[in-house]
């Protein structure tokens, strides 16, 4: 089977085998992908969103889905509600593959249990050896719903480049939620509320700078013509945070987030929610070359500045961390014109990650043909389609 040439055919960061045990629609499956790039095809309802699934559960967070760990057991007639996922990863950092495993604990719980080499782990230590970005069809929405879904997307790109920045949002968000219940208290301790809202301004402010800093690097990255042939997009942080942290020192934004979130104690008592913080924070897509809004864009255009800004993103995590993220693209060439589909598939040849794709139909993909892997999922099981795996005559 040959490779497209470059960096590409070498990614540092590999899946190398996936196993499922009584996850979605999989009894059981046991994969070994041989090449960077898998075409995975098949009819509605046979499983590949479920396969991409599962490989995102290799990183930290809820997937790709962001369901609910008990949406994850397979059904069958014997009842249980036991699942797992389970792979062998190369690694740039370790000599030998890394085996993760995540699935249910001992008790019906929402958490699901991590293990890195047979022992346990927590998510942010899943995040230190695995980056995973995705594009699915529900995205297609994105900047058509509320921006707490962009922010999620956003997030997600910023901490593929910085393992920390989760535990910065999640106790920002924890210190929010407590103030929110003190403010609607009768009586609550001024001295309290002041020291979660010192909590919230260094969290909020080391969030956002997270976030700067990761729209600064893939705008970098777009504009020097990365993805190409397919366009590039523009990405714009909405956030006074942000728009703080553009003139001032990180203290002095930390200190002017304290005495807004004070001044604004009665007016947040009154909505039961905070006025500022990293909560807030929204984010837009434009078109590069043209400078076209996503918010103005049609559902193709969206989709492509999506696509363009998730390939981006890979080159930005290859040079920032040493290995590119794998990416999840589910029905990407949905929406797509003709033109967009084959730069695409083109600047998928060059992006250094290893990539999994779905489709109903894997003619569309034919550009990959002898590049890829094609896939057959069928009735919750996977075959290899050999014809189309080999290099075209």
């Amino acid at each position: 089977m040959s490779e497209a040439p470059g960096p590409s055919a070498l990614p540092q960061f590999r899946l190398t085998r996936l196993d499922l045990t009584d996850f979605r629609n999989y009894a059981a499956l046991s994969w070994r992908p041989e090449a960077r790039i898998s075409v995975i095809s098949g009819p509605n309802g046979s499983g590949k969103t479920n396969l991409l699934e599962a490989i995102s559960l290799l990183g930290p967070g809820r997937g790709l889905r962001q369901a609910r760990a008990a949406e994850f057991p397979r059904l069958r007639p014997e009842g249980g509600t036991s699942w797992a996922v389970a792979a062998r990863v190369r690694t740039p950092d370790l000599a030998e593959p890394l085996v993760i495993g995540t699935g249910s604990g001992p008790e019906v719980s929402e958490r699901r249990v991590v293990r890195l080499d047979g022992a346990p782990a927590s998510q942010a230590e899943l995040a230190t050896h695995t980056a995973i970005s995705w594009i699915t069809p529900q995205m297609d929405r994105l900047f058509g719903e509320s921006p707490s879904g962009r922010r999620r997307f956003l997030d997600r790109l910023v901490w593929a480049l910085d393992p920390a920045h989760a535990r910065e949002v999640a106790a920002h968000d924890a210190a929010m939620s407590r103030r929110n219940r003190l403010l609607a208290e009768v009586r609550a301790d001024p001295a309290w509320i002041a020291g979660l809202e010192d909590g919230m301004a260094r969290h909020a402010v080391a969030a956002t700078a997270g976030r700067r800093a990761l729209v600064g690097r893939l705008n970098a990255m777009l504009a020097a013509g990365a993805v190409a042939p397919f366009p590039a997009a523009r990405l714009s942080l909405l956030c006074p945070i942000g728009d703080r942290l553009d003139h001032a020192p990180a203290l002095a934004v930390e200190e002017w987030l304290r005495e807004a979130l004070a001044a604004a104690r009665t007016a947040d008592a009154a909505s039961g929610s905070a006025s500022l913080g990293a909560h807030r924070a929204d984010f837009a897509l434009a078109d590069l070359a043209s400078g076209r809004p996503a918010a103005l864009a049609s559902t193709g255009q969206q989709k492509a500045l999506l696509l363009g800004t998730v390939l981006g993103h890979a080159m930005v995590i290859g040079e920032a961390r040493g290995f590119a993220p794998w990416l999840l693209l589910d029905e990407p060439l949905v929406h797509l014109d003709e033109g967009h589909r084959t730069a695409l598939l083109e600047a998928l040849l060059r992006v250094p990650a290893q990539v999994f794709l779905t489709g109903v139909d894997a003619a569309p993909f034919g550009l990959l043909r002898g590049r890829a892997e094609f896939m057959l999922c069928m009735a919750a099981g996977l075959q290899q389609n050999p014809g189309l795996t080999r290099p075209a005559p």
